[in-house]
């Protein structure tokens, strides 16, 4: 192989690329990037097996082929080398990858290129677009209500589902459930999407880069999704996600609509005297025109906090775990939240008022 291209497109790509690459003892070429130089472009690829990535760049190519060389190495070379416009890629035959620049050169030890594996080509036949930025925010949205366990690996994902002319992203660890939904045009439907939790942050970071539309493929193992030269694949998982819908109340027995900006300050200062359980208590009394949070801790002491609200239904208390609450707040759109309690061990649900593409529902802790 023997190439030459723009040094700052290569070094963009290479650090996408790297933070994909897995720690694997038994196929050390996991830590691995390839380079692929074909006709007129390079072909920058890594994967852990889970997820894949291949990044096109245009460059001048002299003469074609490929070579695998340690994610970590050429990615550290290139962010720490002087600004240059053009660099020089070449493998010798003692297995080496040269890299030339003007004021630079290195030279980096490759490995077996054919142990590097295929990144799967999904099948185009169910395929929706979608701007990268609406779905990167359907994705915040609600990756963090996911478990972290893979004891249960459908409640460890993220499901995306085509409903109607919507699209929704959904995620619950059954402790609490987030569902943000977004409007598409002209979708067609496609089935139900697992995609494992634990490769969400690295398709947003790569969606992150995205400007326009990007367009997404599915299958019943894998989902892509390519724009601008990126194509990234990750496997989906093979199960059934909890019928959540069934268990989102349909009326409240009790309303509170508060400022975000009094509540997101209620629950920091209540986080300083939490308990070791994270344990808070909403008490919501219309009778009274009160809203009230508690928190108490035995070494600590207690603290009350009071906010002003608009209320209707029946008096309430009930305990909640503070995080499950305040992981939702990044979510909320808009200046008030209304949080509709159900009375007694029933879910709370917390939406924006005015915004009904985010609902976030969770459930009460025991005294």
């Amino acid at each position: 192989m023997k190439t030459e291209c723009i040094k700052e497109k290569l070094t963009s790509a290479v650090a996408q690329a790297e933070k994909i690459t897995g720690k694997n003892l038994t196929l050390p070429v996991l830590g691995c990037v390839l380079l692929e130089a074909t006709k007129n472009s390079i072909s920058i690829k890594s994967t852990n097996l889970d997820l894949g990535v291949e990044i096109t760049i245009p460059a001048k190519i002299q003469k074609e082929g490929r070579v695998a060389v340690p994610g970590s190495i050429l990615s550290g070379f290139l962010n720490n080398s002087p600004y240059e416009n053009n660099i020089s890629l070449e493998t010798t035959e003692t297995g080496l990858l040269k890299i030339t620049t003007p004021k630079t050169s290195t030279s980096i030890k490759s490995l077996v290129s054919d142990d590097f594996p295929s990144i799967p080509e999904v099948s185009k036949e169910q395929s929706f677009k979608i701007k990268a930025v609406d779905f990167v925010r359907g994705l915040r949205s609600v990756w963090y209500s996911s478990s972290v366990s893979s004891i249960k690996p459908e409640l460890s994902s993220i499901l995306v589902r085509c409903d109607d002319d919507v699209l929704v992203c959904a995620a619950t660890d059954s402790f609490r459930l987030a569902e943000k939904r977004i409007k598409l045009k002209n979708q067609k439907s496609f089935e139900n999407i697992l995609i494992p939790f634990k490769n969400i942050q690295e398709i947003i970071r790569i969606l992150e880069a995205a400007k326009d539309e990007v367009l997404f493929c599915v299958t019943k193992n894998q989902i892509s999704v390519s724009y601008d030269g990126v194509y990234l694949t990750s496997r989906v998982i093979d199960g059934v996600f909890p019928d959540y819908r069934q268990i989102i109340p349909k009326e409240s027995q009790t309303e509170v609509v508060v400022l975000k900006d009094d509540f997101v300050q209620a629950f920091k200062i209540a986080n300083i005297f939490s308990d070791k359980f994270n344990q808070i208590n909403m008490r919501a009394e219309p009778t009274k025109k009160s809203f009230e949070i508690r928190t108490s801790n035995v070494d600590l002491g207690e603290c009350l906090n009071k906010i002003d609200a608009t209320l209707k239904g029946e008096d309430v208390a009930v305990n909640f775990n503070h995080k499950y609450v305040t992981d939702c707040f990044s979510s909320l759109n808009g200046d008030s939240v209304l949080l509709s309690f159900n009375g007694l061990n029933k879910p709370l649900v917390i939406r924006s008022t005015g915004d009904s593409s985010f609902l976030y529902l969770v459930m009460p802790m025991n005294r």
